[in-house]
């Protein structure tokens, strides 16, 4: 299925009429920021991407069964705050308890069916690809500090070494977490993580997010 140009590229609420639509392609992944349109319809590196977000993902899906901090969620939910005048789809976000409470983030809700999240998640995960550096790394990373999100993983495995930064939310910006031996603090889900990767049996990448109390 082919992807039309939105209705009203430089209006936030054009954007998210036309990315909620039954025309829109389910798996084409969209951005909008300050009035421009990002289309990523390049395919997942399996090892250096999939893989990751899989290990991720999984070790928080558990951490949630244990602490029942909100809701999880992996790829296809929008995510919009006017205000940031931004709108996108992260590559896996979580919601507090407390921030739906307070009214900080909120579920809308369309022709019955909720399909988008509106307002200030409190973590977002975005995995670098070969096609999404400048967005990942300088366009979200803006972005999502305007919205206010509480704490942004930005992971890059396509080097020799992982990058992984755990960004805090600060006035002026995101600033990473001190790293020691590999570890870092996570505030938003208090505990220390360390992602680390080995070849399996093929000799392919194998990823595990370690994680302990925090100190």
């Amino acid at each position: 299925m082919s992807a039309r140009t939105p209705p009203k590229p430089s209006s936030l609420a054009g954007f998210r009429a036309w990315v909620l639509s039954e025309s829109f392609p389910e798996k084409l992944k969209a951005t909008f920021f300050d009035g421009e349109v990002f289309l990523d319809m390049s395919k997942e590196d399996i090892r250096t991407h999939a893989a990751v977000k899989t290990a991720v993902s999984g070790t928080l899906f558990i951490l949630n069964q244990e602490i029942d901090f909100g809701d999880l969620y992996i790829n296809g939910v929008l995510i919009t705050n006017i205000a940031a005048n931004v709108s996108n789809n992260p590559d896996a976000v979580a919601v507090f308890w407390n921030s739906l409470k307070s009214g900080r983030v909120r579920y809308v809700h369309r022709n019955g069916r909720e399909l988008e999240i509106e307002g200030s998640p409190d973590w977002t995960m975005e995995i670098v690809s070969e096609s999404s550096v400048f967005k990942d790394t300088e366009l979200l990373r803006k972005a999502y500090h305007r919205a206010r999100v509480r704490e942004y993983w930005l992971i890059d495995a396509r080097g020799e070494e992982i990058d992984c930064q755990i960004l805090h939310w600060r006035k002026g910006g995101y600033v990473a977490a001190k790293v020691e031996d590999g570890w870092q603090l996570s505030r938003v889900f208090g505990r220390q993580f360390h992602l680390v990767r080995r070849p399996d049996r093929r000799g392919a990448w194998h990823y595990e997010l370690l994680v302990k109390a925090a100190r």
